[in-house]
């Protein structure tokens, strides 16, 4: 994959056409005995972050159905600024697959950006009852 620079407000896309879809900055209160930021922070957000796509697609309520990979490349540290990028991989007659990839820049008097998660999930478009429903059409 290339290397991506950021500029100071961050890429909003990234060469594969994901997209920018959360940016959020841990604080202290989010780490674990070892310093680094807890894995099951940067999870949820993730799972945040993978929902917005769908959510634009389905036109309503999604639910999570499964994560399909989750890979930690690097820590996350307090004062990295992490952005979440994602792109739909598949739209199927009720669900939705994603692929996010977590960036974060960290040394702003010598910026560095490095990936530090990617993760692909997949969300099912729900009624009010919670059953599955269509996805609808575009």
């Amino acid at each position: 994959m290339p290397e991506v620079k950021a500029n100071l407000t961050g890429p909003l896309s990234l060469p594969d056409g994901s997209e920018l879809v959360l940016r959020v900055m841990p604080l202290p209160a989010d780490v674990n005995g070892n310093g680094d930021i807890f894995g099951g922070w940067l999870m949820a957000q993730v799972d945040l972050a993978g929902a917005v796509l769908p959510s634009r697609i389905a036109k309503g309520r999604i639910a999570t159905v499964a994560v399909n990979q989750f890979v930690f490349k690097q820590p996350v540290s307090v004062g990295d600024l992490v952005s979440f990028y994602a792109r739909v991989e598949r739209i199927g007659t009720t669900s939705i697959t994603v692929h996010v990839e977590v960036l974060a820049e960290r040394n702003p008097a010598n910026l560095q950006v490095v990936r530090v998660t990617n993760a692909n999930l997949t969300y099912v478009a729900i009624d009010n009852e919670g059953k599955p429903r269509p996805i609808p059409k575009p």
